[in-house]
């Protein structure tokens, strides 16, 4: 709806290496939050407008999944929160493990959130000088964006550099640009921010006013061009592009900060051989999980400036006065009148407006927010949810809701994403801390949705708190992790969300066998699709890799159908020298009752065919189920062809394990399925690592 809002959420969890952060003032980056306030106020067709690959992914979807259930994704993607902000000012007020530079009261800037506390790993948070107060260090993080776009640049002394767009990040850009010797020339439509620029010994054009830039640059340099242009402008043109290489010496640097249209001539480049190159926002380290996650930071003989060391140059400039920031402070505004911005963004000349936050006694600190009106029944069966990401959103409350389950709670570790669903499916407890659910004796059940490798470890907590526990795939990671889960499976039952064996698609396929097919040869095949390999599922540290994170799923289903457990295990992977980080491999098993099955789990095939596909080959006859859409059966009499929207066996597993809890009888999945298929994955990775078969024992 575009609606900005402000919510009350539990107080974040702090976990390693990580800060727990009282804010005190925060900055509004006009800009980059002005772009994404107005996309979210954008209808349907104009947000399509400004996301043709997502389109393009929508309509890829929709070949394979249907209509129905892509536009039931997209909606629900379109809903999800997005919390505002990335200049945040504070005090310390928890430090995780693995922290020994910073201590409870100390003055710090990062890149958190508009909020009254923000959690914050430990490599984008720097300490703030004595001398620096906590209105100018909130520039500290926006400066660093212009910082990371000066070095890319890198200019030398008595270079002449243009900066296209007097905004916040162009201001500050033409201070550092300055300080480093630099003749500047910023380029800009408003007038009062040209004059701004004016009193620090900036030269300033303004196509506002009928001036050419490009020939003023000229006149301004003998004309010889611009050794670079940094442009910090955001506009949808692709003029700022094309006159930047215009007003450019031959061999001269362009570097875009901000967002611009990019139709580049050809021409224009190649005369002058000039370069192009896009900053990422505040230097090396962003968006790289070992660095802002796991707080690994770079050899300083090797890379000298990281986005932290960034922050700490921005804050030394402040601090000696080489960057001034306070005349470009336009309005401070308490933090409950925010509207005061974001209502009027766009309407009024602001350059910097500033966040004040109320004193800490006067804040609602607690990790546990109670919603009265979502009462659950004293009724057995409650259920406490550890994790709100997507796959909990997306398709686990939705399946909840509709088989009646009671949630009483729901955690996650920054409190936004589990608040908005609280809120939204009627969850009585929205908490941060996951031991709230754990100790309470009103919880029958904890389901755990977290990232993989944190999956054995909330197991076993909940097991020896005597709960019932329902895990999503996999179980554990390691062979050690499934040891001591099974040291504790006498405190509590233990079941995985192995779905797909749910499925009408399987339940019809597992009937027509019957009780006595045999041996069964089976293939299943999941074209898995292509995903970064920065992303944390590829980790074997944290998602185990796609193998034992997704290709367990098919693994337990042919285990299923083949009415046997796994006795041995053979992985081939796709390449010359692959790893465990594969996504490309084919998986031989071996079954104690002669069924023999394939499982190919691929992520270099179109997005358009069918995600998931089964071969059933018993006794002369073939079952073929396509996408869990479509299941046909050859050679068999009184076989009913099975043809359903998208049903991966979600909601059926759900309605069942909800009567279980509610009425008690045998597990839906006995225990020594569950680790035989566990076992059974990670034996795959094994396999492919010493080249032979592995006995899965």
């Amino acid at each position: 709806t575009g609606e900005t809002s402000l919510i009350e959420l539990p107080l974040p969890s702090v976990g390693r290496c990580q800060v727990l952060i009282r804010t005190t003032h925060s900055l509004v980056s006009l800009g980059t939050e002005k772009m994404l306030v107005e996309f979210s106020k954008a209808n349907l067709i104009n947000k399509a407008r400004q996301q043709p690959d997502k389109v393009k992914q929508v309509l890829e979807k929709v070949k394979a999944d249907g209509l129905l259930p892509t536009l039931e994704t997209v909606f629900k993607r379109l809903e999800e929160p997005l919390s505002l902000g990335y200049c945040n000012v504070g005090i310390v007020e928890e430090v995780g493990s693995g922290i020994t530079d910073l201590k409870i009261g100390d003055r710090v800037a990062s890149n958190g959130k508009h909020a009254e506390y923000v959690c914050i790993n430990r490599n984008l948070v720097a300490e703030i000088p004595d001398d620096v107060s906590a209105e100018q260090a909130a520039f500290t993080v926006i400066g660093s964006i212009g910082l990371q776009g000066i070095r890319l640049c890198n200019p030398t002394f008595g270079e002449t550099i243009v900066v296209f767009g007097l905004g916040l990040i162009g201001l500050l850009t033409t201070q550092m640009l300055k300080a480093n010797g630099c003749h500047v020339i910023g380029i800009d439509i408003d007038t009062e921010k040209c004059k701004l620029a004016e009193t620090w010994g900036i030269d300033t054009v303004n196509p506002a006013t009928g001036t050419d830039a490009v020939k003023s640059v000229l006149e301004l340099t003998g004309q010889v061009g611009a050794d670079g242009v940094i442009i910090t402008a955001s506009a949808k043109t692709d003029d700022i592009i094309a006159q930047s290489a215009k007003m450019s010496r031959k061999r001269g640097r362009i570097v875009l900060v901000g967002v611009i249209g990019l139709n580049i001539s050809r021409a224009d480049f190649y005369e002058k051989e000039l370069t192009f190159q896009v900053s990422s926002s505040y230097g090396p380290g962003r968006y790289e999980e070992d660095y802002e996650q796991k707080g690994i930071d770079y050899p300083l003989p090797f890379v000298r400036w990281t986005e932290n060391r960034n922050f700490q140059a921005i804050l030394n400039a402040l601090a000696s006065g080489q960057i001034n920031v306070d005349p470009l402070i336009t309005e401070r505004i308490q933090f409950e009148n925010y509207n005061e911005v974001y209502g009027n963004m766009g309407k009024k000349n602001t350059i910097a407006s500033l966040f004040i936050y109320p004193e800490k006694e006067k804040i609602n600190r607690t990790r546990n927010l109670n919603f009265s009106q979502n009462k659950v029944s004293a009724s057995k069966g409650i259920i406490g949810i550890i994790g709100a990401g997507n796959f909990t959103k997306m398709s686990m409350l939705p399946a909840l809701k509709k088989a009646n389950a009671e949630i009483k709670y729901i955690a996650s570790s920054n409190g936004l994403n589990g608040t908005i669903l609280a809120k939204k499916f009627g969850i009585s407890n929205s908490t941060t801390d996951y031991k709230e659910i754990l100790h309470d004796s009103a919880v029958d059940a904890v389901m755990i949705t977290t990232r993989h490798n944190s999956h054995a470890k909330f197991v076993i907590e909940a097991l020896k708190t005597g709960k019932q526990v329902y895990v999503e795939k996999p179980l554990a990671i390691t062979n050690e992790e499934l040891e001591e889960i099974a040291k504790n499976l006498d405190k509590g039952s233990v079941m995985v969300g192995f779905n797909r064996r749910f499925s009408p698609h399987t339940q019809a396929i597992k009937k027509a066998l019957g009780d006595g097919s045999g041996a069964i040869n089976l293939i299943a095949t999941m074209n898995a699709g292509f995903l970064p390999a920065n992303l944390w599922v590829h980790d074997p540290e944290i998602g185990g890799g796609r193998i034992i994170g997704e290709a367990c799923h098919f693994i337990d289903l042919c285990a299923y159908l083949a009415n046997s457990p796994v006795k041995a295990v053979c992985m081939n992977a796709m390449g010359k020298n692959p790893d465990e980080k594969t996504d490309n491999a084919s998986i031989l098993l071996k079954f104690e009752n002669g069924s023999n099955a394939v499982v190919n789990y691929f992520a270099n095939g179109s997005k358009a065919y069918s995600k998931e596909r089964l071969e059933v080959y018993s006794q002369e006859k073939t079952y073929i189920m396509d996408n869990f859409r479509l299941t046909k059966a050859y050679g068999v009499k009184n076989f009913k062809t099975v043809k359903t929207k998208m049903n991966k066996g979600l909601f059926e597993e759900m309605s069942l394990y909800t009567q279980l809890l509610k009425n008690g009888g045998d597990p839906l999945i006995p225990i020594d399925q569950i680790l035989n298929v566990s076992k059974a994955s990670i034996a795959a990775i094994q396999s492919l690592k010493e080249g032979r078969w592995v006995e899965v024992v």
